[in-house]
C-alpha cells in the first residue's frame, strides 16, 4: 500500500512527464548541450582554481595549432599564477595577455618553419598585426579590462584606422589547452 503522499507524487508526475512544454524543454536542453566543445574552450570559459592542468592531448598531439596554443596557455597560466591570490585562474593583466600572445606567435613561426603545410587562419591573421607593429593595440581592444594598467605608448586611435582596413569581421580567438582546478589538500 502507497503512502498518500507517493500517490500525490505519482499523479502530479504523470501530469508533467508527458506534458508537450516537457518535452520541447528536454530537446532543446539536449541540442544544446551537443553543440557545447569540450576539447578546447575559448574567453570566459575559464574554470576555477590554483593550479593549471595542461590538457593530456597536449602531450601526444604534435599538432602545429595545438602546440602552439598550448605554449599560448602554459605562458598566461604560468603568469597568473605569479599575480597570485586566491583563485589565479581569474587574473588578468596587460603583460600577461601581451606575453602569451608573443609567445604564441613565436611558437606558430617555429612550428611553421618545421611543418610547411601548417595553416590556422587565426594566427595568420594575428602574425600580420604583430607585423604591422600592433600587437599590444590588438591586445588592449580584443581582451582589454578596465582594470588593466596600460602603458601611455598604445596607440589605440592609429590601430582603430588599422584594424578598419585589414581586421574587416575579425573575430579575436583565445583557446585554452588545459584547465584550472584546485590542488588536493
Amino acid at each position: 500500500m502507497k503512502s498518500v503522499s507517493a500517490n500525490l507524487l505519482q499523479v502530479s508526475l504523470i501530469l508533467v512527464t508527458y506534458a508537450a512544454t516537457m518535452r520541447f524543454l528536454s530537446i532543446l536542453v539536449l541540442v544544446s548541450l551537443c553543440g557545447c566543445n569540450t576539447a578546447i574552450y575559448t574567453r570566459d570559459g575559464v574554470t576555477d582554481g590554483d593550479t593549471f592542468y595542461l590538457a593530456p592531448r597536449a602531450y601526444s598531439d604534435d599538432d602545429p595549432v595545438l602546440q602552439s596554443w598550448v605554449t599560448y596557455s602554459l605562458v598566461r597560466s604560468a603568469c597568473q599564477l605569479e599575480m597570485g591570490g586566491d583563485n589565479p585562474a581569474r587574473n588578468s593583466n596587460y603583460g600577461c595577455e601581451l606575453t602569451a600572445r608573443q609567445h604564441l606567435l613565436d611558437t606558430w613561426e617555429e612550428q611553421r618553419a618545421e611543418h610547411a603545410a601548417a595553416s590556422d587562419a587565426y594566427l595568420d591573421e594575428l602574425l600580420r598585426v604583430r607585423d604591422a607593429g600592433f600587437l599590444d593595440e590588438y591586445t588592449v581592444r580584443y581582451f582589454g579590462r578596465n582594470h588593466w594598467q596600460v602603458p601611455a605608448e598604445v596607440r589605440i586611435p592609429a590601430f582603430r584606422d588599422w584594424q578598419r582596413v585589414h581586421l574587416r569581421d575579425h573575430r579575436p580567438q583565445t583557446r585554452i589547452i588545459g584547465s584550472w582546478n584546485y590542488r588536493a589538500l
